[in-house]
């Protein structure tokens, strides 16, 4: 089993390497076995995904940290990879806030996460840049000296402010600000990746599995993307395949889907053979 400091390592070498990886994101401890098993050398968290498992919305105010940081964790206990945690807006305002999330992160596992610029308030969906910087500043403070990449993310793109380079700007100040890992999510094409990783000095993460275009890890990584995240798009696959097969269930009387589900004896090979002390 590898420590933290050694998980660090692993993760912090990936960003260095000649093309893309992908780090998919789990949503629970059984998924994070089972994306381990297929041979990904990292994974993340999804606020998203993990909130689609508890009937919730993904929003700021449907989540709490600690909620998050105790699924982080059974994520991080549940394989021997590495981890980084989708600690949405480091749930606060206040740089210190941010701060205090990273220490928090770091204490359950977790070698890596990410602080987004966006408030969660549709009338004024994102940080100025000022405020936006000192949260990024704060988060890089509180990691300098642990096993922590920190990972800096540009909401505009998701809340409508379709501005490259405003977006582009924000990244620039967060990697001056001591971020590791610079993340812009939703950016309309391979044009517009492309200009973002050459106006950045630091790997810059890409989402795929959202709406609209698509690109192979071969593109990103000749666009010059350091790494792949696929946010809550398996999450929602898994969800969707279970709508087709309850709705195949429901509406045609047949169980067919049976057919493309997981055997049972490879699913329970997949997870932990431990046997419960006290059941009681």
């Amino acid at each position: 089993m590898l420590d933290q400091k050694q998980k660090f390592e692993v993760l912090k070498n990936l960003h260095a390497g000649p093309g893309a990886f992908v780090m998919p994101n789990a949503w629970d401890a059984g998924s994070a076995r089972l994306l381990a098993s297929l041979g990904f050398d990292a994974l993340a968290t999804t606020s998203a995904g993990y909130a689609f498992s508890k009937g919730k919305r993904d929003s700021f105010a449907a989540l709490s940290r600690d909620e998050l940081l105790q699924n982080a964790a059974e994520i991080v206990e549940s394989t021997d990879l590495p981890v980084s945690a989708d600690l949405e807006d480091g749930f606060g305002g206040e740089p210190e806030t941010c701060a205090q999330t990273i220490l928090k992160g770091c204490a359950i596992g977790v070698v890596g996460g990410s602080i987004e610029d966006a408030t969660g308030n549709p009338d004024d969906p994102i940080y100025d840049m000022s405020k936006a910087v000192d949260r990024i500043q704060a988060a890089a403070d509180a990691a300098r000296d642990l096993p922590f990449v920190l990972t800096a993310r540009a909401e505009n793109f998701l809340w409508g402010r379709e501005d490259l380079r405003d977006t582009i700007k924000r990244l620039q100040a967060f990697s001056e600000a001591g971020a590791d890992v610079l993340f812009a999510p939703g950016l309309p094409d391979i044009d517009a990746i492309r200009t973002v990783c050459s106006e950045v000095d630091k790997p810059v993460n890409v989402v795929m599995g959202l709406s609209g275009n698509t690109h192979s890890v071969s593109e990103l990584s000749e666009a010059g993307v350091r790494r792949i995240s696929v946010g809550g798009s398996f999450a929602r696959a898994a969800f969707g395949a279970l709508m087709r097969a309850a709705e195949e269930v429901r509406l045609l009387g047949t169980f067919d889907y049976a057919a493309n589900a997981i055997p049972d004896a490879k699913i329970a090979q997949l997870m932990k053979q431990d046997v419960s002390k006290n059941r009681a």
